[in-house]
């Protein structure tokens, strides 16, 4: 008898340089819990931090600025990304990096200006009349192509849905079908379609077919109650910027010309002061009615030091911190430290947990010194390629070996800087 392994068809997740972050690892109190959510020390930091998120969620940090300070390795990134966990996924958080304004089409301050519209987010509430139920029924029908071709076209789907009170089957038009096939709805599924845009919903799978036996994660839920046709309220998240987005996105023809425009990669362009104040008028009017409601979210520039006296524009030009003065002195300062010896061995424990990986404490100690060395951000680099070694050599368990055999072959920043230094006179200038 022949048996073979096959690989698992759960899907891997990627692991990321800040995966293991979780939130701010505080307790009810807003004290820091020293090793917790992926952080290990930065009490100070983290404590000051779970305020700023107070202060989010209570609206009161609106037009305030925080700027994450420290040397380099010492978790500012981390901060920023903990607390965007902490507060949430219906809170807008838009990261962006200093030097990405250097690589656009568009003019600093637009690239700004977009960025801080997408940190702003607009919850829309509406009532909808809609088709709801469990999916029972999914029957494409074809005809022939009206178009003179010798393929098939969809002319309608029949599709039937089922509600604790009832059931119901519905004729729909063919481009709800591209909506049905894009959403990846299929029989055992609750959706709902709603009756005037036809826009369609997966809202997850009936708990009908919830087993312990399901390779994947999957979201189920009940089987919606009452009739399948009904009125219901619709809540949708988008920022400022997809409002922007979706009115200055031109309307394509059916011309050959137009197509072929809209299958070519879009040219980045500005969104004009004028449409946003449309939207803000709108917007407005829609908050007043009580339709909508703003909620404020958080930019995170990363690097922010990259930026130049054009993104700064009306402000000073000298700074200790690449920002000018009389902005500096409008910011709320969060200092981070560097980690000692201790600190270090025990994130790296914690980075070869999350990639699994196995490590012994000798290994780990030899790492901690590289990274009081050279940089935390080196000796976790070294993780992985140390991981392949020792399966090389046959070994599942990284030992001090291997991590020696890696730290040879790859140079760390500081080491770099140092031979460019000494061996200027070798290269070109």
């Amino acid at each position: 008898m022949r048996i073979e392994e096959i690989q698992s068809t759960t899907k891997k997740q990627r692991i990321a340089t800040h995966t293991h972050i979780k939130g701010l690892g505080l307790d009810v109190n807003g004290t820091a819990i020293p090793m917790a959510a992926g952080f290990v020390g930065q009490v100070a930091a983290r404590e000051a931090s779970g305020l700023v998120v107070d202060m989010i969620r209570q609206k009161k940090m609106a037009g305030r600025a925080l700027l994450l300070a420290g040397p380099p390795s010492t978790g500012k990134t981390a901060l920023a990304l903990g607390i965007s966990q902490e507060l949430g996924s219906k809170v807008p958080f838009c990261p962006m990096v200093g030097s990405e304004v250097y690589s656009t089409e568009v003019k600093k301050t637009e690239v700004l200006m977009e960025n801080f519209r997408r940190a702003i987010g607009l919850r829309i509430k509406e009532n909808k009349e809609v088709y709801e139920g469990e999916v029972t029924e999914f029957s494409p029908e074809e005809a022939e192509s009206t178009t003179g071709g010798y393929g098939k076209s969809i002319s309608h789907v029949i599709i039937g849905l089922k509600t604790v009170k009832g059931t119901k089957q519905l004729k729909l038009d063919p481009t709800i079908y591209d909506a049905l096939i894009k959403e990846k709805v299929a029989v055992g599924d609750v959706i709902y379609i709603e009756a005037n845009s036809g826009a369609v919903k997966r809202v997850g799978r009936c708990d009908a077919f919830a087993t312990e036996f399901d390779l994947e994660a999957e979201e189920y839920v009940p089987i919606p109650k009452g009739e399948v046709h009904k009125k219901k309220e619709v809540v949708q998240d988008v920022t400022l910027h997809d409002l922007d987005a979706a009115n200055a996105r031109p309307q394509g023809g059916q011309d050959i010309l137009s197509l072929m425009g809209q299958m070519m990669k879009p040219r980045k362009t500005e969104i004009t002061e004028k449409l946003r104040q449309e939207i803000n008028k709108v917007v407005d009017r829609y908050i007043d009615e009580g339709v909508a409601e703003l909620v404020p979210g958080v930019l995170f520039i990363d690097e922010v030091h990259m930026l130049d006296i054009e993104c700064f524009s009306g402000t000073d030009m000298t700074s200790p911190h690449g920002i000018p003065v009389d902005l500096l002195d409008r910011l709320v300062i969060i200092r981070t430290e560097t980690y000692g010896p201790t600190e270090m061995i025990q994130i790296l424990a914690i980075r070869a947990q999350v990639e699994e990986l196995e490590i012994d404490e000798e290994s780990l100690a030899y790492l901690g010194e590289i990274g009081q060395r050279a940089s935390l951000r080196h000796s976790i680099q070294l993780l992985s390629p140390a991981s392949i070694v020792a399966k090389t050599n046959g070994r599942d368990k990284i030992c001090k070996a291997d991590i020696e055999e890696v730290s040879s072959l790859y140079l760390d920043a500081k080491t770099s800087a140092k031979l460019l230094q000494e061996q200027q006179e070798r290269y070109i200038t």
